[in-house]
């Protein structure tokens, strides 16, 4: 029951900060600080924490060379290598970054253990987590990108081009007000439908759900309910656009101003984006930026043509065979342990005259 556990605790954290700027907006009309200082301290808190979390990384040794490979190694010219799954030089790891980063190759070739009937173990392509996951990141990029209209003016020419691409289906009347509803934007629904997989994922696989923590639902929770509160504000209960971009302009310019106008709900989608920048440093999450400098991904696997030695290591002072049979190569003898250099015969000579006189 620790996966129930984790479930209501995340989901009561997420319905906790829903309600903090429901009151603290709606009752105390505190606009300042969930429409300026919060989302100010958002964003330092998040670039900061992004900064200190790679710095980290890159002072952080790796005195091996530990690349993930998928294929065969290069070596002799008639065995064919793989120049992708395991590079031998720089252009074959810039060349697997770039799969990985957007395409996820790594995901797509994950494989899922499972013990059927006999019993006997089968191996399994997770092409469904490929997929989902896939959708979700790009869903999520153009969701950021859409964003931009709000930070700048004029708009740039391919943030209306995405827009335009990304509502072309349009949904009809509202059935309360007539009215025409804009046009839907898939990236909105697809964010969603990823995060009810990845969420059903968890919850329906034992394996998963065992493993699973408050900090794996949290996050999903939070996406979620910062999806549900943008869809609410552009198809249900409408705000002030115009009001909306006042703020948000003003926050961009560093004057930041509080337009009347604008709804509770609008600051409780904000409210959530903040919290998301404030935890996104400091939790899983944070792998945007660990992809680059994984050990596994960004070396190039020449363990075989190219020697290396750990740059960090100490310089200790070593005994080596050769002089630890120098110094004991007459007790081995004595002992009758094999030595790699016999002993020379004016030493074997005076050996055998000390025991004659003996």
């Amino acid at each position: 029951m620790n996966f129930v556990v984790s479930i209501v605790f995340s989901g009561a954290v997420v319905t906790l900060l829903v309600l903090i700027p429901w009151v603290g907006v709606g009752a105390f009309d505190l606009r300042v600080l969930f429409g300026i200082v919060i989302p100010y301290a958002a964003v330092i808190t998040f670039f900061a924490g992004l900064v200190a979390k790679v710095i980290g990384w890159g002072r952080s040794p790796v005195p091996f060379r530990i690349p993930t490979t998928a294929g065969q190694q290069w070596s002799l010219p008639w065995i064919k290598a793989n120049r992708v799954d395991n590079p031998k030089g720089n252009g074959g790891v810039v060349l697997r970054m770039i799969f990985e980063v957007l395409l996820f190759r790594s995901l797509f070739r994950n494989t899922r253990m499972e013990f059927r009937n006999g019993p006997r173990i089968t191996y399994e392509f997770e092409k469904w987590l490929w997929l989902f996951g896939l959708l979700f990141h790009y869903a999520f990029l153009v969701i950021i990108i859409r964003h931009l209209r709000f930070f700048t003016e004029p708009i740039p020419f391919f943030v209306k081009l995405l827009e335009n691409l990304d509502g072309f289906m349009q949904i009809g009347i509202a059935p309360l007000t007539g009215y025409q509803l804009p046009g839907l934007f898939l990236s909105g629904m697809v964010l969603l439908a990823a995060v009810g997989f990845l969420f059903l994922r968890r919850l329906l696989s034992a394996q998963i759900r065992h493993i699973s923590l408050p900090g794996d639902y949290f996050p999903l929770f939070l996406i979620g309910a910062i999806g549900f509160t943008g869809i609410l504000m552009r198809y249900l209960l409408k705000v002030d656009i115009v009001a909306v971009k006042e703020l948000t302009m003003g926050l961009v310019s560093f004057h930041p101003t509080i337009p009347g106008g604008v709804g509770v709900l609008f600051y409780i989608h904000l409210f959530l984006v903040s919290v998301l920048f404030f935890y996104f440093p400091f939790s899983k999450l944070v792998h945007l930026g660990g992809v680059f400098l994984s050990p596994t991904r960004n070396l190039a696997n020449n363990s075989r043509a190219v020697r290396h030695v750990n740059p960090w290591s100490y310089p200790v002072k070593t005994h080596t065979y050769d002089e630890y049979e120098e110094e004991f190569r007459d007790k081995m003898v004595e002992a009758g342990l094999p030595v790699e250099k016999a002993p020379e015969p004016e030493e074997e000579a005076s050996e055998e005259e000390t025991g004659e006189k003996e």
